[in-house]
């Protein structure tokens, strides 16, 4: 059986993050939603996602296929009812489409939005937790981690902790080559886990759920509060509460970040700080990019979204429910606008456009300093994100 992800309208509900990747590869716990799925079927799933992320993300299709919504989290009802489909035969939940099973030809032509007048519709009637705007992604934070620490570590051994360390509770797993020393870890809030050869430096204090990938970095006395996950490649310090980074993304100095997503690729200077908290603790509204205004998210607390590539100067200044976009450049003193366009370059006073050349030319030094090369599909993806938000960059003086 050959598995892929297939996006649906959801996928242009969580831009910035998705100008550079499909939903699947979103991550919410310690995993992606990819990498969920792979490890509860034990083999390689691709994406049918929007047509320029093909060449970075090829749809590998067979002669028969099950796709499965990406915005889905796996359960035990629902991987037997994929199990249980016959060719043709797809699941729906209210008017979500979780997976259809087809073969070869009609994969190629599917469409989530064609309707499916030769299929054979089953329900499932079974909870199914599904992404639906981006601040699921540190909401259903804690959930995730709890549920991807007991998938990760079933039957596994823990690497034992150096006795410099002060732990509470027994939620604490740390991978091979991980070194953590002189800390202070509660897992009695929830999971801790320390990936293969992470690194946790001396006086770090850390309340669970949280997770660390392979080969990141965190900082000496950083002040981590769950539900928080840093990515792989990542390096952080100061204060972060309920907040994910994505891969290969910095944070390395003191300042707050709180209910925020951060993409790959970026950096925040010293002292960079986010509101996660209104001073009239009003409802936090996000902007969204599909719909082109502001919307509502139900939360009092709600930080940043930071799409990949985009970078803050010292002393940053962001406020509640900030989203910006792909590969831009912030700086200077005061609170800039509550949306950043992908490619801005500027501060409060003002933006103006982040030529494309000079934004390729940073993001393959940024991949050069991780022993990366800044190839052609990558220069063609960030060539396509400037063509396609182009319209969004009216500055202000």
């Amino acid at each position: 059986m050959n598995y892929i992800l297939f996006d649906d309208e959801r996928f242009h509900h969580f831009l910035p993050l998705t100008h550079t990747r499909p939903l699947g590869e979103l991550r919410c716990g310690i995993l992606t939603m990819r990498e969920r799925w792979e490890h509860i079927l034990q083999q390689s799933i691709s994406h049918k996602s929007a047509a320029y992320l093909q060449e970075k993300y090829p749809c590998v299709i067979s002669t028969d296929n099950i796709l499965m919504n990406s915005a889905i989290f796996p359960s035990a009802a629902l991987t037997d009812a994929i199990a249980a489909l016959n060719e043709g035969e797809y699941l729906m939940q209210d008017e979500t489409l979780l997976c259809i099973r087809l073969n070869e030809a009609d994969t190629i032509q599917f469409d989530f939005k064609t309707p499916l007048v030769n299929s054979t519709r089953k329900s499932l009637t079974t909870e199914i937790l599904l992404l639906t705007q981006p601040w699921d992604l540190f909401g259903m934070n804690d959930r995730a981690i709890r549920d991807d620490f007991e998938l990760l570590t079933k039957g596994k051994t823990s690497q034992a902790i150096s006795n410099t360390n002060t732990v509470l509770g027994n939620q604490l797993f740390i991978e091979e080559g991980a070194s953590v020393e002189c800390s202070m870890i509660n897992t009695n809030t929830g999971p801790v886990y320390i990936a293969r050869d992470a690194e946790v430096m001396e006086g770090c204090m850390i309340r669970g759920p949280f997770a660390l990938g392979e080969h990141a970095v965190l900082k000496m006395g950083a002040k981590i509060y769950g539900a928080t996950t840093i990515g792989e490649g990542c390096k952080v310090g100061g204060e972060v509460n309920n907040s994910i980074f994505y891969a290969n993304s910095n944070k390395a100095h003191d300042g707050f970040i709180g209910n925020a997503v951060i993409g790959e690729w970026c950096n925040l200077g010293a002292d960079t700080n986010n509101s996660n908290l209104k001073n009239n603790y009003e409802e936090v509204k996000l902007w969204n990019e599909k719909r082109k205004t502001f919307v509502k998210t139900g939360l009092q607390f709600c930080g940043l979204i930071m799409g990949d590539h985009s970078k803050c100067g010292i002393n940053t200044m962001l406020n509640t429910g900030t989203v910006i976009g792909v590969s831009c450049n912030i700086y200077g003193a005061g609170f800039p606008r509550n949306f950043i366009p992908s490619f801005s370059w500027g501060s409060a006073n003002g933006f103006m456009e982040y030529q494309l050349a000079k934004a390729s030319d940073t993001a393959s030094r940024v991949f050069a300093r991780r022993h990366l090369a800044f190839d052609d599909i990558e220069k063609k993806l960030l060539q396509t994100v400037f063509e396609n938000t182009a319209e969004q960059r009216n500055y202000q003086s």
